[in-house]
């Protein structure tokens, strides 16, 4: 738990950093974002943990994908990452966790994630991370319905989405069992 705790308090300076190196206020990030000041303020001093939904906001903002921001807390990551040392998000409320297991690197454009949504889990972001991002959704368990662009799909095990993203996406797992898959992530 202590390693979970660090890398919150290390994710909380960096969004804080984040929004003073843009010279904005708390305002100015709020009125960007869509997230209340009060929380973002809250946020920035690790009084609570962010959900994946207001990662998903401040992501989008800050134009990187929640693995690159997530990378940017962990010390410089090796080229080999063990499976017991990937970094895991896990968003108890949302029914969402999500593991980093080809973790984001300065010099590289792709990323491997994978990502487990609970029976009932439904998850919206508003705008993708970084426009045009290319994702490629490999399901390896159950199913999910996936929104892009306005376009839904239901993708189930070996199915393969590909898509890049320009709008809101969405992601509903509608059970009855969990739906687990592999994202790849390459930034344009």
């Amino acid at each position: 738990m202590r390693h979970v705790e660090e890398v919150e308090a290390r994710l909380a300076g960096r969004l804080a950093e984040l929004r003073l190196e843009r010279g904005w206020s708390l305002e100015e990030l709020a009125s960007r974002s869509g997230i209340s000041r009060s929380t973002l303020s809250r946020l920035e001093r690790g009084e609570i943990s962010p959900t994946a939904a207001l990662l998903g906001k401040l992501c989008s903002v800050y134009e990187r994908t929640m693995s690159r921001l997530l990378a940017e807390v962990e010390s410089e990551p090796p080229q080999l990452v063990r499976a017991d040392t990937q970094t895991v998000f896990r968003d108890e409320e949302s029914g969402f966790v999500r593991r980093s297991v080809s973790p984001p690197h300065p010099g590289l454009r792709g990323e491997v994630v994978e990502a487990t949504l609970r029976p009932g889990a439904d998850i919206s972001y508003e705008t993708p991370p970084v426009p045009g991002l290319e994702q490629h959704i490999w399901m390896l368990e159950g199913a999910v319905e996936i929104t892009a662009n306005g376009h839904t799909h239901t993708v189930e095990a070996g199915d393969c989405l590909r898509f890049r993203l320009w709008g809101a996406s969405r992601f509903r797992c509608p059970g009855p069992s969990p739906a687990r898959y592999a994202l790849l992530l390459v930034l344009p």
